[in-house]
């Protein structure tokens, strides 16, 4: 509160610093052109003195000018009688006609010369005239615009005016609550002085007992241990350390999820690359129809041996959950298991690497095709470079997933400081994996609904593509689930060991790791059989009458177990049993029919010798051929009697069958088929169950994170109720406090508004004078 109050004031003195500022500059403004006004005022003055001296001028002008008017007319006047005169008398005197002549000369030049003074003066008149007016014009327009400026001045003072009228009473009414506010915070501050000398007090008592302990403490360690081990490091490496059951229950439960995403992961894996294959084999040339090329044949070899490479994952990170138990101590240094699973990632990504440019030139084969457009090939290019980038990402996790590794093997090739930057960049490698599979996702949809396009597809390419897109997509959502959860739990990754030493958190070597379990274990066991509790005594009687029902339910309870177990047993047998004897009735229906086709022929040929007649031979010898026949089927009566063993996929038969080839054959053939079926359909219905617990698992995941986020969102809004309460109450004793404030301050305003309308009323008279000043300095120019 104390904060937001000095920013307001502060705020609030700007802002009034801001409009001083301004108000001097206006008042500077107003004081220019005061002077501006008084110094035109004075050259109005000065002007109108030089009008009226030229008016006096024009006066003896034109009094002179009459002066000479009169004076011309005299002389004229004078020239005309003289002229009159000089006819009467021009004979009879001579010189004074010269005389008069030279006079006339005389008053011709000085009337020339009048004349042309004359016309200099009015042509002066004229001039002074119009410079006069045009004087007089320039300043009344100048007098004008300054009367508008005077008008503007007056409005922007008025308005600045009320500007400060209205920041004064904010400035007081922040004053005054700014006031009531320092007072409750002096207050404050005497109670946090109180509270500190307190703290201070109890502290120097809490210094004097630890040292007084210290001390002793040190005594006894000083006279009574003859060897401390914690000391150094090395001396309790094998101790057991401290079992943090949270911490390991956590540990579990990121290892099972990781493992669901892994397998989940190496599902979609398998299903890229074995759609994959099956698309070279399809598309661009059918390897039913025609022979595919080198390359592809060679890639689909490699694809072919994708479980290989991608099963192993999943076991590796099975071995890993399997390894993290309750009882165990988890850290980087103690998961052994964690190096064979980054042997076989590195492995994989080997394999990637191997198939990656028999993969580049599968891409352009197929641009190379001739039905291939331009679309298309931009579509395979864009391919070339996702995949080139998705290779890039698993090298880049296969790096830091050795990394990881090396804690549990060498552990001083990692130092313990580099684990949070070895976690935080494995995220952020997952973030990027996870946007080259959206982005293959994306283009590789482009290139299935640019090839559907195409006249020449068939169903089967169709059901290809589709295939891959769906892993793709699946590949997409799986790398995207798994970057989500490692950067959720990063900060558990990230966090230091609690498994370290006594002393200080140094790294536990692995031989020393796997000693200390063994400790532990051996500690846990000797601790649990000391807690082992005394079983609880039964009177004699109580004893000797209950023996009896004891041994009967017992021998009860053992037959109807042995009695379960052998009944299994049966129910295995007959199984088998049911199986072998099918077959055998299979074998034995193809033997019957084999055998009767013959007898068929055998008597076929007994007919053909009883009814054909021979001439160079007698009735012996057709008695001899007869009995050779019969004897012939007895032997076989007796060979298909006769029981033979023989050996197959499922195990050794005994069946009586004959010496050919063919029914041996055709055994082998129907026990596969028929072991074919079976593993059809138990990998069809395991494949369900599948379906089935992935999508329960997966809801009950939503289902659990909807109900964390709805108890986040609860506490969430509690805690803003219970802030909102308290910024109602803290409003309610503000307003209680401006309220005070207010009424306080509307008497002070008062009276200065009393004190501001008397300086504004004094200043309106001032400006009313001076106007009038002004419009009567106009008039009289105007009159003059």
């Amino acid at each position: 509160m104390a904060a937001d109050l000095q920013a307001k004031y502060q705020k609030l003195a700007q802002e009034y610093s801001k409009l001083r500022a301004q108000n001097q500059v206006l008042k500077k403004a107003v004081v220019d052109e005061q002077g501006q006004g008084a110094s035109l005022k004075e050259e109005l003055k000065m002007k109108d003195q030089s009008v009226r001296k030229l008016q006096q001028e024009m006066d003896s002008l034109t009094f002179r000018n009459q002066q000479l008017a009169k004076r011309v007319e005299l002389l004229q006047e004078e020239l005309v009688t003289t002229e009159a005169k000089g006819k009467k008398s021009k004979k009879s005197v001579d010189p004074p006609t010269q005389m008069n002549q030279q006079r006339q000369s005389v008053f011709d030049e000085d009337l020339q010369n009048k004349i042309q003074e004359n016309e200099h003066l009015h042509r002066q008149i004229q001039e002074a005239q119009a410079k006069h007016r045009q004087t007089e014009t320039d300043l009344r327009e100048r007098l004008l615009v300054l009367e508008k400026d005077a008008m503007q001045h007056e409005a922007v003072m008025d308005s600045l005016k009320k500007k400060y009228m209205d920041t004064i009473e904010k400035l007081q009414n922040d004053k005054a609550t700014l006031e009531v506010k320092s007072h409750s915070l002096e207050r404050e501050a005497k109670d946090c002085r109180l509270r500190t000398e307190e703290c201070q007090q109890q502290l120097k008592d809490i210094h004097t007992d630890l040292s007084s302990r210290l001390d002793r403490s040190i005594s006894i360690i000083q006279d009574k241990v003859p060897f401390n081990d914690t000391r150094f490091a090395e001396y309790s490496v094998l101790d057991v350390p401290v079992h943090d059951r949270r911490h390991q229950l956590k540990a579990r439960d990121v290892s099972g999820q990781a493992l669901a995403f892994l397998q989940d992961l190496v599902g979609a894996l398998l299903n890229f690359h074995t759609y994959t294959e099956q698309r070279i084999q399809i598309y661009p040339i059918d390897s039913a129809t025609d022979t595919i090329s080198p390359l592809n044949q060679k890639f689909s070899e490699y694809l072919h041996e994708n479980a290989s490479y991608v099963r192993p994952l999943e076991e590796g990170m099975l071995h890993l959950f399997e390894s993290i138990t309750e009882e165990t101590v988890t850290s980087l240094e103690t998961t052994v298991k964690l190096k064979p699973f980054s042997d076989v990632f590195t492995t994989y990504v080997c394999f990637l690497k191997k198939i990656l440019p028999y993969q580049l030139k599968s891409l352009e084969e197929e641009c190379e095709y001739s039905v291939c457009t331009a679309n298309l090939q931009a579509r395979n290019m864009e391919l070339q470079s996702d995949m080139k980038k998705m290779t890039a990402m698993f090298e880049k996790l296969q790096v830091y997933t050795s990394l990881l590794a090396l804690p549990s093997t060498k552990p001083e090739m990692l130092l313990q400081t580099n684990y949070n930057v070895v976690f935080t960049q494995l995220a952020a490698c997952l973030h990027s994996l996870h946007d080259v599979m959206k982005d293959i996702s994306k283009h590789y949809s482009k290139k299935v609904s640019l090839e559907q396009e195409l006249p020449t597809i068939t169903q089967k390419l169709k059901n290809t593509n589709d295939c891959i897109l769906s892993s793709v997509v699946a590949l997409s959502n799986v790398t995207g689930k798994i970057g989500t959860f490692f950067s959720n739990n990063l900060d558990f990754f990230t966090v230091p060991s609690v498994y370290s030493s006594r002393i200080a958190m140094s790294v536990i070597d692995p031989v020393a790791a796997e000693c200390m379990l063994a400790n532990k274990k051996k500690a846990a066991a000797y601790i649990k059989s000391l807690k082992k509790l005394r079983p609880g005594s039964v009177p004699y009687e109580a004893a000797l009458a209950n023996r009896k029902t004891i041994l009967s339910s017992t021998e009860s309870r053992e037959g109807l177990s042995q009695q379960v177990q052998q009944s299994q047993e049966k129910i295995a047998k007959l199984e088998q049993e049911k199986e072998h004897w099918m077959l055998e009735a299979q074998l034995a229906k193809i033997k019957l029919e084999k055998e009767n086709q013959r007898l068929t022929e055998l008597e076929s040929q007994l007919k053909t010798a009883m009814t054909g007649k021979m001439p160079f031979v007698g009735s012996i010898q057709e008695n001899g051929t007869v009995h050779k026949i019969e004897e012939e089927l007895q032997l076989v009566e007796k060979d298909s009697k006769e029981p033979v063993r023989s050996t197959s996929l499922v195990g050794m038969l005994t069946t009586s069958i004959n010496n050919e080839i063919p029914d041996a054959e055709s055994r082998e053939q129907l026990i596969k088929s028929h072991y074919m079926m079976r593993v059809a359909e138990l990998t069809a219905q395991l494949q369900i169950a599948d379906s089935k617990s992935v999508y329960f698992y997966a809801e009950c995941r939503a289902l659990a994170k909807r109900l964390a986020l709805a108890e986040k969102s609860r506490e969430a809004l509690s805690e803003e109720i219970k802030v909102a309460n308290q910024n109602i109450v803290r409003l309610q004793d503000e307003l209680t406090t401006t309220k005070r404030s207010y009424e306080d301050q509307l008497s002070m305003m008062s009276d200065h508004l009393c004190s501001m309308n008397e300086t504004l009323s004094k200043q309106r008279e001032e400006i009313d004078s001076l106007r009038m000043g002004s419009k009567g300095n106009t008039k009289k120019n105007r009159g003059r």
